[in-house]
């Protein structure tokens, strides 16, 4: 990738939907090679696809993330646990008295307890803590 392609997609994280034009005239290309440039970064799967990003309170659903306190020497050796479930979305390790911050999206409230009920009866989770997501201001992905 050079300065070209990276500049393409800065322009493409801040509006996906940008006409080929307007990002030409961004990066000072042409729009074929703009065109020709895109259609490689997707083949390549730099660029693996486009995405519409709903504000929280129109998703269905409910978003939660949980911080994760567990008694492991390293954090690798509880995280096949989480791959398991399918609604986890991402999974950090972070400083502070915390290990792990899950961010979990489930259909329900309900399910959301679910599968707090089994990192719960986890012999390695010592504490967990839910933080449900009730607006969402800013998203800069």
């Amino acid at each position: 990738m050079d300065k070209f392609d990276r500049a393409i997609i800065a322009e493409l994280k801040k509006n996906a939907r940008a006409s080929v034009s307007a990002i030409a005239e961004s990066v000072n290309l042409s729009r074929s090679s703009v065109s020709e440039r895109i259609k490689k970064l997707e083949q390549k799967k730099i660029i693996r696809g486009y995405q519409v990003l709903l504000t929280e309170s129109q998703k269905e659903g409910v978003s939660v993330y949980f911080e994760v306190k567990h008694r492991c020497a390293r954090c690798s050796e509880v995280i096949p646990h989480f791959r398991d479930i399918p609604e986890i979305i991402t999974c950090h390790g972070i400083s502070g008295e915390m290990d792990l911050m899950v961010h979990v999206k489930a259909d329900s409230m309900r399910r959301i307890h679910e599968i707090r009920e089994t990192l719960d009866g986890l012999d390695d989770i010592v504490k967990i803590r839910t933080h449900v997501v009730m607006s969402e201001w800013i998203d800069n992905r």
